[in-house]
């Protein structure tokens, strides 16, 4: 990634199902209670709420750390 560049949800999410042992994306839809063909398209569209957020991360075994930065102050909120 270059300089600048964010990445999204849906790569870290496949980040993490390669480090929790390669869970391939149907499993873990399966896990989360929803269709592969569902969880497929909010990945391709990297577009999750925060439900889908911590369901995953429940799943993944982990949390979610969700925070604010005020462009003009860089306070984290």
């Amino acid at each position: 990634m270059g300089y600048g560049e964010v990445m999204g949800l849906a790569q870290k999410i496949r980040i993490l199902m390669v480090k929790q042992g390669n869970i391939p994306e149907a499993e873990l839809a399966r896990r989360l209670g929803q269709s592969p063909s569902n969880f497929n398209g909010k990945m391709k569209r990297d577009n999750f709420n925060e439900q889908d957020l911590l369901r995953i991360a429940e799943v993944l075994g982990c949390t979610v750390k969700i925070h604010f930065i005020d462009k003009a102050t860089g306070e984290e909120t």
